[in-house]
């Protein structure tokens, strides 16, 4: 029976005093580490598996931490987390106050970088050796992209400059043909032929870029990957390494279900059988609300499209996709382009939703200003993971999503609070808006059951008046509503008498006529989102009562300015104080204060 050596590895300083031959052991236990934890834990499989053996390579042979490794995306880095001192942690992986789900600067000296987003990984590790070059520093400097993050416009944005550097950066290509979803487009079928016909003599893509290129080598030999590194240490200039890995690699059903075991949940680390999960009686997910009411909508209107960035699964657009393939589209890890794809449609009248996660359309910002706003087209922008979404962690919470779009003019911005709300939305949309419109919507389920309710058109600007009070008016929008109401039906009887309650769908345009009425009735106004505070709904009603020289006492509630790490959306809304206990706590508060002589 073999030596266990994963316990044995606290860096890769241990790492490098194992024999070569004793590696392909310690990569099966760093696989069934993985496995292990993932099962009982939850978090991403596929990709990390698929690179276990590049994993070890890059540590046995590279210097880190001196020398520089980014993982992009990071969900890939699992293994490089347990080799560097954090496996006696790993159990705390996605937890509140535990290790992150992705590389953190300030979790690790080896994680050179956070790659929480794609494709970042190329800019980041360029600036790294331009820096090295301008200290006199000699250091190599690695990046991994894959999982189709090599297919977004900034990757090549960064190849195209880094071709012309004269810097020690090597890129590692992890062509594993699949990111959360299978990947798509021209480059996708390059890469292709590339791995079936051997590299193109006289049409190799990152050649006519100035790198030095090779491949494709087996990123599952942990010979060939170490031979490979190490002649490639003593090459100076841009260099590409392109590896062929398969996700999932070393459990029969994630390499089989590549989409199902990128993150599948809780499963049977023995026999990789998903843990079976009780959804009866449950709400949908709005992902799936927003995914089913497009294909119902699109079986009547001819002229609707869908555009999702390489999301179809997470965001349901693969509903679409499979009713209405021609009019369906995933663009890959394009951002930007799905954005002025969207709005070269609108121009030409088609009706487009646009689907992108809150934290992802940051970055198409200018599009959204530039191509779709500044020409009022019509885009339907429909933003899933809006709010607090858990365990993915600070890089992945739509919690900037309204104050970034309610400064923008033309753009209406809509937060439903419930899935009949967003059911209605969705159809009020494509009978026809003058302007383009964000709806923004959170991860996970609803609380009602019922949505195949008749579709009810939505007045644009229109806000609802929930529970009338004497004293006190809490104005929410979005599915905070929840929290909100159980947080109320905490409260004695007497308490919410005095509790006003109101639902501001609408954050621009804002209802004027329902927000007068409130600041006459009531002395102090509460606002609560699932968001930044600066900036975002509270400071609209700031606004707003400031424009018309009110003078109640007026309380924000929401995230205050700080990032929210990972942990549970439950958790993380305690931390911002508006999960329900804190909002129970904080009214009686104010009601208290009010009493007091």
């Amino acid at each position: 029976m073999s030596t266990p050596l994963l316990n044995t590895i606290n860096s890769p300083l241990d790492l490098k005093k194992l024999s070569q031959d004793q590696l392909p052991h310690l990569i099966q236990e760093l696989r069934d580490f993985i496995i292990q934890a993932v099962a009982t834990k939850e978090g991403h499989l596929g990709a990390s598996l698929g690179v276990a053996e590049l994993t070890v390579a890059l540590h046995y042979v590279f210097n880190t931490p001196e020398d520089k490794l980014i993982w992009d995306v990071g969900h890939q880095a699992y293994g490089h987390k347990i080799l560097t001192g954090r496996r006696n942690d790993f159990h705390t992986n996605r937890s509140l106050k535990g290790l992150s789900g992705f590389p953190k600067i300030e979790e690790s000296e080896y994680d050179a970088f956070g790659t929480g987003h794609s494709s970042t990984s190329i800019s980041a590790i360029l600036g790294m050796a331009m820096a090295a070059n301008l200290k006199g520093l000699q250091r190599q400097h690695i990046a991994i992209i894959g999982d189709a993050s090599i297919a977004s416009g900034m990757a090549f944005e960064a190849l195209n400059h880094a071709g012309v550097t004269n810097t020690n950066i090597l890129i590692i290509l992890n062509d594993n043909a699949i990111g959360i979803d299978p990947s798509i487009g021209a480059l996708k079928q390059y890469f292709t032929k590339v791995t079936l016909d051997g590299a193109p003599e006289t049409d190799n893509i990152f050649e006519a870029l100035n790198f030095n290129y090779s491949g494709p080598i087996d990123g599952h030999h942990i010979d060939v990957l170490i031979a490979e590194m190490r002649r490639l240490q003593n090459i100076e200039g841009p260099k590409i390494l392109h590896v062929i890995t398969k996700k999932g690699k070393g459990l029969k059903q994630a390499e089989e279900n590549q989409v199902t075991y990128h993150a599948p949940g809780k499963f049977n680390a023995e026999t990789g059988e998903l843990t079976p999960k009780n959804n009866e009686g449950l709400a949908p997910k709005f992902q799936d609300v927003f995914g089913l009411t497009l294909v119902a909508l699109a079986e009547q209107n001819q002229n609707i499209v869908g555009i999702t960035p390489a999301m179809p699964t997470g965001s349901s657009l693969k509903y679409m996709m499979e009713r209405f393939p021609e009019r369906a589209f995933d663009v890959g890890i394009a951002e930007q382009h799905a954005v002025t794809l969207a709005a070269g449609m609108a121009a030409e009248g088609m009706q487009v939703y646009c689907n992108v996660y809150s934290t992802f359309l940051q970055r198409a910002y200018d599009q959204v200003i530039h191509d779709v706003c500044l020409q009022n087209l019509p885009v339907i922008f429909c933003l899933d993971r809006a709010g607090i979404v858990g365990e993915d962690g600070a890089t992945h919470h739509g919690i900037f999503d309204i104050a970034m779009l309610r400064c923008i003019p033309n753009l209406i911005v809509y937060a439903p609070s419930d899935m009949v709300q967003l059911r209605n939305i969705l159809y009020t949309a494509q009978l026809g808006l003058n302007h383009p419109i964000a709806i923004r919507y959170p991860r996970g389920r609803g609380a009602i059951k019922k949505r195949q309710e008749p579709f009810r058109k939505i007045a644009i600007g229109k806000g609802q008046t929930l529970k009338t009070g004497t004293t006190v008016a809490l104005i929410t929008t979005g599915t905070i509503r929840r929290n909100v109401e159980t947080g109320i039906a905490a409260l004695s009887s007497k308490e919410q008498t005095l509790i006003g309650h109101y639902d501001i769908g609408f954050i621009t345009p804002l209802d004027q006529d329902l927000l007068k009425e409130i600041f006459l009735k009531y002395e102090t106004i509460i606002t609560i989102e699932d968001g930044i505070i600066q900036g975002g709904f509270g400071t609209a009603i700031l606004e707003y009562a400031a424009s018309q020289f009110f003078k109640n006492t007026i309380h924000n509630w929401g995230v205050d300015s700080y990032f929210p790490q990972h942990g549970t959306i439950a958790e993380l809304h305690e931390e911002a104080g508006i999960s329900v206990n804190a909002i129970s706590t904080k009214i009686q508060r104010i009601l208290a204060q009010k009493k007091a002589p």
